[in-house]
């Protein structure tokens, strides 16, 4: 006499349920992290576009000879960034991204106006 044991290859229906689990566990710790990521280098991003946007109004008035009171437009600052400037949160063009003023203010972002800041000069 033969005795037949047949083990079908192949995984049960709680494997299957404890890998997916396990899936859904990592994925629920692991997208939020990559929003706050994305968040964190847009915002990197938007205060870097402020930093050259602001090189680039002292770089016309100096080149001009504008006081630091007279108000610049992005017309006249366009032509010394190398790019187009845009904020990274949503933003399509330079004037629906960032406001200008006077060459004595810092420029700002106008789609997240509170938390993308140019930070104040530490330099003395």
């Amino acid at each position: 006499m033969k005795n037949r044991t047949s083990r079908n290859a192949g995984f049960t229906l709680v494997e299957i349920m404890i890998v997916v689990a396990i899936i859904g566990l990592l994925a629920a710790i692991a997208i939020p992290n990559f929003v706050r990521a994305r968040t964190t280098s847009q915002k990197n991003a938007c205060i870097n576009n402020l930093r050259q946007i602001d090189g680039a109004v002292q770089q016309w008035a100096l080149e001009n000879k504008q006081a630091s009171t007279v108000s610049a437009v992005a017309a006249d600052v366009l032509p010394y960034l190398k790019s187009s400037v845009m904020c990274p949160s949503g933003g399509t063009t330079f004037a629906d991204s960032y406001s200008l003023g006077a060459v004595s203010a810092k420029p700002s972002c106008v789609l997240v106006s509170a938390t993308h800041i140019l930070p104040t000069d530490t330099a003395n």
